[in-house]
């Protein structure tokens, strides 16, 4: 017995330099603030794409510590210096970029305390405050109190918890799997169709919907397919919307779309990942009209609330169908079930490890209230606007009217205008003071901007023309 106790005393020397002194928390914490300070401060003359690749090697580790000021640097040249920086105020490439302070703070609270945000019984105060995040998400998009919901790692779970429901609502399965039809925007964003994938769907029939100029589902074509589906003997049974394609920005005809689904008793699923926030914009609430007829609605906080990346949610009206798939029990739980009367996290998600996620956007809206998220938003608004008309004087041509702010672009040529383009891209790449994306619309090779960094303003879309402009003339000659 006193040989295993001195063994245990040794090991124990050794695994207490898992909990720092408070003199070493201090200097951590202290090191850690002034990089994360000095990474602020400097971020607008850091630029916004590097392509320098990581050196070998360089995240090596042994048996033997290496002290935070190392540790930083490794941080600072191999990950914040190299690549993509969402951070930038000229990421204009892909969605979400930016990532407020506030939220880092939450983060940290949430890390430091470890609460289990799974289950009410392990941290009531966790369940609560994200219930009371998803009952304002609820009144915001008009669902019902009824409603269960879930904050997400981000849309691709959203869309998952979703359509698994809708699967389950209409019991596709076995051999109903091959007759079963799924109608979609052939510019819904991809984690819906890996999501049916996921859930065993592969071989249910796909319909793509015909897209008007401005890349919305057109309706009418909607009430054609199902007509001509019916009567070959299919069974169509569930309808996606976008409000806001990650592509082109789109918002479909949500109104319209949803009056066909309750004639048809499709399952309406809404992919708002990108766009919902923006029903909080007088500018664009009009949009958003039918939306409280989805059955399920899926919408990223880290996208239109400026979060870091990591936080999703989805809501959906019927519990039953949620509860099918995702509640399960074990005896160990059974103290945790007992007499609970909340919707646990854990019973309408894949996950049962939970991040306590919901306090990366409680503690901004607390900090900061509602009215600054708004501002932002019309803000982005107005300077997709702006963008389009300065890009607009230049001699750029441009795709239509954006819905959101999410728009494309190009340099339009007689001959070569593709091969152009792409090294037009590729200067501003090279350059690394802003970064653009591309797609493609109706063939055409296009430059895509994504305006939805918190820290994107006016001074960087005005750098981001003269680049165009400059790095067009370099190319012309």
């Amino acid at each position: 017995m006193d040989d295993l106790k001195t063994r245990i005393l040794a090991l124990q020397k050794i695994s207490s330099g898992l909990e720092p002194s408070p003199e070493k928390r201090d200097t951590y914490f202290r090191k850690v603030k002034d990089y994360s300070n000095s990474f602020l401060n400097e971020l607008p003359s850091f630029g916004t794409y590097s392509p320098e690749k990581v050196r070998q090697g360089a995240f090596a580790f042994g048996e033997e510590p290496k002290p935070m000021d190392k540790i930083l640097k490794i941080f600072a040249e191999e990950v914040a210096g190299k690549g993509i920086k969402p951070a930038s105020g000229g990421y204009m490439g892909y969605i979400p970029g930016g990532g407020i302070y506030a939220s880092a703070l939450g983060d940290y609270l949430a890390d430091i305390t470890n609460e289990y945000a799974g289950m009410s019984f392990a941290s009531p105060g966790a369940v609560a405050m994200e219930h009371e995040l998803l009952d304002w998400m609820k009144s915001l998009f008009g669902f019902p109190k009824s409603a269960v919901g879930n904050l997400t790692s981000g849309g691709s779970i959203a869309n998952l918890i979703a359509l698994t429901s809708a699967r389950d609502k209409h019991k596709i399965k076995g051999a109903a799997i091959e007759k079963s039809v799924v109608y979609l925007s052939p510019q819904l964003h991809h984690c819906n169709l890996k999501a049916l994938r996921i859930i065993g769907l592969e071989d249910v029939i796909i319909r793509e919907l015909k897209l008007d100029e401005g890349s919305r589902i057109i309706a009418s074509d909607l009430k054609q397919k199902l007509k001509e589906d019916k009567a070959a003997g299919l069974d169509p049974f569930l309808l996606i919307a976008s409000a806001g394609t990650t592509d082109t920005g789109a918002m479909d005809p949500l109104n319209e779309l949803g009056k066909i689904a309750e004639a048809n008793k499709l399952w309406y699923h809404v992919d708002a990942a990108y766009g919902g926030f923006f029903i909080l914009s007088e500018m664009r609430k009009h949009l958003f009209k039918g939306i409280e007829k989805a059955d399920s609605l899926a919408v990223d906080p880290h996208k239109g609330l400026f979060l870091p990346f990591g936080l999703g949610a989805v809501l959906v009206k019927d519990r039953e169908a949620v509860f099918h798939s995702h509640h399960r029990s074990a005896n160990y739980m059974q103290d945790a079930v007992e007499n609970d009367p909340e919707i646990n996290p854990s019973d309408v998600s894949p996950e049962l490890t939970k991040h306590f996620r919901a306090l990366r956007l409680w503690i901004p809206l607390q900090l900061h209230g509602i009215k600054p998220f708004v501002a932002c938003l019309e803000e982005k608004l107005l300077l997709t606007k702006y963008f389009r008309k300065r890009l607009k004087e230049k001699g750029f041509a441009l795709g239509p009217e954006p819905d959101l702010s999410v728009s494309y672009f190009w340099w339009p040529l007689s001959e070569n205008e593709t091969d152009f383009n792409k090294r037009l891209l590729k200067e501003i790449h090279n350059d690394g003071t802003v970064f653009f994306s591309s797609t493609k619309v109706k063939d055409r090779f296009v430059i895509r901007m994504a305006l939805l960094a918190f820290r994107t303003k006016i001074e960087q879309v005005d750098k981001a023309v003269e680049l165009l402009e400059s790095s067009r003339i370099k190319l012309r000659g």
